[in-house]
Parts: C-alpha cells; structure tokens; sequence
C-alpha cells in the first residue's frame, strides 16, 4: 500500500486502511495448511481461522447492523451467538469462504460510506441505543483499530506456526 499521505478526507483514510488491513490478512492466513489454521499456539486459545471469522462478524456488527441498522442474522455468529463466549468454527467455515466474506464486507463499506459525513450517527433500529449511536468516524476508527490489533495477533501466530514473518 502506499501510504495515502496527500488524503484530506478522513473516510477516504479510514476506507483505504481498512482494504489495507484486511489485505494483510489474508497474507497472514495464505499459506497456511487447514491444520495450522485450525490450531491454537498461544495460551487464550484461539485459532487463526476463528480469529478471520471473528474479523468478520466484527465489522458486520459495526457498519451493517451498527451504522446501516440492517437486520443481520446472528450478528454474535463468531462466537455461537453468545457475545461474551469464545470464538467458534463451524465445520463449514474455510479459509476461501471466511475470506470472501471478509471482502464482501470490505465491498459492502466502500458502497455505503463514501460521501457520508463523518459526524453522521448510526441509524436508528439496529445495534445501538437510540440516545448511544456513535458517528461514522468513530465506527470506522474503531474497525480499523480491531483490524490493526487483530493484524498483529496473526504476526505473532504465524511466526509461531511457521516462522514467517514482516507484513
């Protein structure tokens, strides 16, 4: 990526960190068998793969059912609809499948959020309290920081499955 230095517009900044990390992502996870990204190698348990899930299910709960107030399906899907429970898998997800959400989430952002305001509220109906919707910018600052802590969980896995290191 080059580094968007001459944007002004912050959710142009935020739109294009956001395709960045989920870019570094994928990295992380391709190449990795279906056994290493089902195992865990760090104390609190989780997996690679769920750790993609949860990335998903993460930014659908902020910007679909958050911002847009769509009805989503069992917005806690990344962790058996029990928002304090561990991550889960499904013997369905795959790294293919997970991946292509995780873009089509990304697609999804880069529709609905140009030329909004960013001091705009998330829409009434959805995940937030009507008097506790937060703006725009505060929803895409706080996606990009869960992407870019998350980013960095996989850099220490993958060193850990496999030695890989660097973005």
């Amino acid at each position: 990526m080059t580094e968007p230095r001459d944007v002004g517009d912050p959710i142009e900044l935020l739109l294009r960190y956001l395709d960045h990390y989920r870019g570094i992502i994928e990295k992380k996870l391709t190449g990795l068998s279906d056994a290493e990204l089902r195992t865990s190698r760090l104390p609190s348990g989780w997996t690679p793969l769920e750790l993609l899930k949860h990335l998903v299910f993460m930014e659908r709960r902020w910007l679909r059912w958050g911002f847009t107030a769509e009805q989503v399906e069992h917005p806690w899907g990344d962790s058996a609809d029990n928002p304090d429970g561990p991550w889960t898998l499904t013997p369905d997800d795959t790294l293919d499948g997970l991946l292509a959400q995780l873009h089509a989430g990304g697609e999804f952002a880069n529709q609905v959020v140009p030329g909004v305001d960013p001091a705009t509220r998330g829409a009434a109906g959805g995940r937030f309290a009507p008097d506790d919707r937060p703006t725009l910018n505060w929803i895409l600052f706080h996606v990009l920081q869960e992407y870019a802590r998350h980013a960095g969980h996989l850099d220490v896995a993958r060193e850990l499955a496999d030695g890989a290191t660097g973005e």
